[in-house]
């Protein structure tokens, strides 16, 4: 309404300056210029009638939040100087202290409160005496705010339970926002007493005074344990409040973070459905709000860059202005030139795409090697490559997609593996001895055994029914135990020890070591033997490869190699000799050299660690490492343990199951499994 009403003021002041040219300061302008003024002063009549409007609402929100917040800031100023006193730098240790119950001196004396503030400070004894002694568990304040309220506002979970058992309202109404006690905890991201009022059958469907349910309040304010927890005992994730607008919408328009937006689409929420007033959907509400990160997970599951709102403006339309912001992703950017038909890529089809990045390192192989196997002139070579690098520029400018990155590891290997392997047959295998044969046949075996285990095996994927996912919700929620940095909001699933989200294969993965790009896969407990069986292999292959590229070398190009008496003459010798072979065998070096050194790495982290590279990396932000590794048990013991068989006296435990461990049986006990959100993906 402010939009179309400054609209209406630009056009008046428009044509006021119209009618100041056509007859400048004659009479003849008195006639218009009093129709113009008539329709200033509407539009002004409107705008104070709004600005009255909103100020009566912002002192209405502000006397409730005042009051609200009243029972809350003493103690919970009192629990920030606690909390602080920790490193002296001003934040708490343990930023989730603040969302506990408030802690009361142990020194205060109490014996004089009355019983709303005995409520807020939770004087237990305090409210059972004067309850005992009469006083009405009902009764409101002069605030219109019962017990219970201030119970729930500042978690008082104790009293919360005795209030209830003493008769208390659940769904008492109060304060000036109309709400209930279960509308308070949620303001305050109270799960502990959200769960208190719902096992005591609070409703989680009443609306206070501006429209909003428990849900929606939850979703605004980011609290993403509490969305879970009212999803899985039934309310309805699309709940519209009082102008429809849905619970992802508040989310996508006001928290920044993945959930729980993220959340919210998991458990089924609609981001087709449009509110009242405009006709938004939640991308229209993410992108007013310039949320990148709702945008992103939005149109990852779905959302429709061409619904129009009630002006008639699609979220391609609202993105247009700021297809060059920093702030929006690349891969949205891209989207909407591909709708808009301003895309750079030439081919619509993702399939011939697709082809294109997968081919393209087979054939770039084979073109350099060729170049190099040539007799042509040092410059004609130095112009086939430079033609060559455009070639692929442009390839990467106009065809290339933003799959690339997911599909170029890999079809560098399969491209490196052919050619060797074609290499082997037409070249080195014609002087290799018998032996080598044998041992480069021996060897692939295991190589392609391990390799497609590692490719296309299933790494440890943690899954779970739906009403599983809802059941381990509740269950967690109810046990005091929930906690959004260990429960999985994409998965909808407990994280067992050890175990990760990988954000580029949006699963959970129990054991998790690290995402391989080259193999386009997970390492966890399932596949984590065959890669290490893999990268053995690869080594091995490298060795005969080099081995028998000598032995070609030696038999064809043996009077080049006889002129030569240094190793710099040597390889200068054999690459005018056969500069494919040369080719060849510097990839074949190369892979012989990082996937030495990676193997090392593994082993290292294995067998002296005791750790994952995940927990190598994150050891800082796991709370089980923090009084040590207890995962370790000694170089050989660990070993033993990973392979699963027992070697020099040294027997394997029995293995565990990763998938189902959810806590440490050795030194410690029961700790959170995560303490907050890694951000280690490749290796």
């Amino acid at each position: 309404m402010i939009a179309d009403l400054a609209d209406r003021t630009s056009r008046l002041i428009v044509a006021d300056r119209r009618v100041h040219r056509k007859y400048g300061d004659d009479a003849g302008a008195g006639n218009h210029r009093g129709d113009l003024k008539r329709e200033v002063s509407v539009v002004v009549r409107y705008l104070l009638v709004l600005v009255l409007a909103n100020v009566r609402r912002n002192r209405r929100r502000g006397r409730a939040q005042r009051r609200a917040e009243k029972g809350v800031v003493t103690m919970y100023a009192l629990q920030m100087q606690t909390a602080c006193q920790g490193d002296g730098t001003g934040e708490p240790d343990d930023p989730s202290s603040l969302h506990q119950e408030p802690v009361r001196p142990a020194t205060q004396d109490c014996s004089s409160f009355d019983i709303v503030r005995a409520t807020q400070y939770g004087a237990l004894e305090r409210v059972t005496q004067l309850v005992e002694a009469g006083a009405d568990v009902n009764q409101p304040d002069s605030e219109n705010v019962t017990l219970l309220h201030w119970a729930a506002i500042n978690n008082r979970k104790d009293i919360v339970k005795y209030l209830i058992a003493k008769g208390a309202v659940v769904d008492a109404i109060g304060g000036d926002l109309a709400s209930t006690p279960l509308h308070w905890a949620t303001r305050q991201g109270h799960l502990s007493a959200v769960v208190i009022l719902m096992r005591a059958g609070a409703d989680p469907t009443l609306r206070d005074c501006e429209g909003f349910s428990c849900i929606h309040l939850a979703a605004q304010f980011g609290y993403t344990a509490i969305v879970a927890y009212l999803v899985a005992k039934g309310v309805n994730p699309n709940m519209p409040d009082r102008s429809a607008m849905t619970p992802l919408m508040w989310s996508a328009y006001k928290v920044n973070s993945l959930d729980p937006t993220r959340l919210l689409l998991t458990l089924g929420a609609s981001h087709s459905l449009t509110d009242n007033l405009y006709g938004n959907t939640a991308l229209h509400w993410a992108i007013i709000a310039k949320n990148n990160t709702a945008i992103s997970i939005l149109v990852q599951h779905g959302a429709s860059l061409d619904l129009p709102n009630f002006r008639n403006e699609t979220p391609m339309a609202l993105l247009g202005p700021h297809i060059s912001a920093t702030w929006l992703e690349h891969k949205i950017r891209d989207e909407i030139k591909e709708k808009q038909g301003r895309t750079r890529t030439w081919c619509r089809d993702k399939k011939i795409r697709w082809y294109c990045m997968v081919t393209t390192p087979l054939i770039a192989f084979y073109v350099i090697g060729m170049i190099l196997q040539s007799g042509w002139d040092y410059l004609l070579k130095l112009g086939a490559f430079i033609t060559l690098y455009v070639a692929v520029y442009l390839m990467n400018h106009f065809v290339f997609d933003e799959r690339l990155f997911h599909v170029l590891p890999v079809s560098i290997y399969f491209a490196t593996k052919m050619w060797i392997y074609i290499t082997w047959i037409f070249w080195l295998g014609i002087h290799a001895a018998w032996y080598l044969w044998l041992l480069f046949v021996g060897g692939s075996v295991p190589l392609w055994i391990c390799f497609l285990q590692s490719w296309r095996g299933d790494p440890g994927i943690i899954t779970a029914t739906h009403e599983d996912k809802l059941n381990t919700i509740i269950e967690l929620a109810e046990s005091g135990g929930f906690e959004p940095q260990w429960f999985c909001s994409s998965c909808l699933v407990r994280r067992p020890i050890r175990s990760k989200h990988c954000a580029t294969c949006d699963r959970c993965v129990a054991r998790f070591d690290h995402h391989c790009p080259w193999i386009n896969n997970c390492i966890g407990t399932h596949n984590h033997k065959y890669f290490l069986g893999f990268l053995t292999s690869v080594l091995g292959l490298c060795i005969i490869i080099l081995f028998a590229s000598v032995q070609y070398w030696q038999f064809e190009c043996w009077s080049n190699l006889t002129n030569g008496h240094s190793a710099d003459n040597y390889l200068v010798a054999a690459a005018t000799c056969d500069a494919w072979v040369m080719w060849v065998a510097a990839n074949t070096s190369l892979h012989f050299f990082w996937v030495g050194t990676l193997l090392a790495c593994q082993c290292y982290q294995i067998m002296v660690l005791g750790m994952t590279t995940n927990e190598r990396v994150n050891a800082g932000r796991y709370k089980h490492f923090k009084q040590g590794n207890p995962f370790h048990r000694g170089a050989l013991q660990n070993a033993a343990d990973f392979c699963n068989f027992s070697f020099c006296g040294v027997k394997a435990k029995p293995s565990s199951d990763w998938l189902h461990s959810f806590d440490l049986k050795q030194s410690i006990e029961k700790l959170p499994l995560l303490t907050q959100k890694d951000n280690f993906q490749y290796v």
